[in-house]
């Protein structure tokens, strides 16, 4: 049985998931785990999900490395996974080529392909950060706005006429946490 992982890093990302489902489907897959959740997290439901279903002889399939590990020592972890349980998985977006991890030549292909992928999102890293100090040492760069804060009032507000944390939360559209330090910030001032 072939067993299609689609993953993207966020939730606004809904024509990237759909977009590797249908390259799943379209390649024999019979059941496939979507998500979308942050490749560098360490919680992913679904890949655990697509691990838990899969049995010997199945094959893991995805469209490309980075959908499935963010780094290449996570990459040859999970293929070690999927070759302990018997199975084997096929990447598909290779331009043009697969790579089926069942041959050693594959394997090697993907390896040396998961490391580039790490080389260059470590550069694009550290050019965001050179970036970021340079827009900070002109005046420029300010940070992220500071959105919880300005919406303080309305918090206090709300909880002052007793709406819940968790209301208040979907109410203002922001994380719950952010609703207590913005009541816990106004109780100490």
């Amino acid at each position: 049985m072939k067993i299609g992982y689609a993953r993207t890093s966020t939730t606004d990302q809904v024509a990237g998931l759909e977009s590797q489902a249908r390259d799943l489907s379209a390649n024999g897959c019979e059941r496939i785990f979507r998500e979308q959740v942050s490749g560098s997290s360490t919680d992913r439901p679904q890949l655990s999900a697509a691990f838990d279903h899969m049995r010997a002889g199945d094959v893991l399939v995805v469209t490309k490395p980075d959908r499935l590990a963010r780094s290449t020592t996570d990459l040859l972890r999970l293929v070690e996974e999927v070759k302990a349980k018997g199975c084997g998985l096929i990447v598909l977006s290779m331009n043009g080529m697969t790579l089926d991890t069942t041959s050693p030549t594959s394997k090697m292909m993907l390896t040396m392909l998961a490391a580039v992928a790490e080389f260059e999102r470590d550069i694009m890293k550290e050019r965001q950060r050179e970036g970021i100090a340079k827009a900070k040492a002109d005046g420029r760069y300010k940070g992220r706005k500071p959105t919880a804060r300005s919406q303080a009032e309305q918090v206090q507000a709300l909880a002052a006429k007793g709406v819940s944390a968790t209301e208040i939360a979907k109410r203002l559209g922001m994380g719950r946490t952010s609703v207590y330090r913005c009541l816990v910030a106004s109780a100490t001032s």
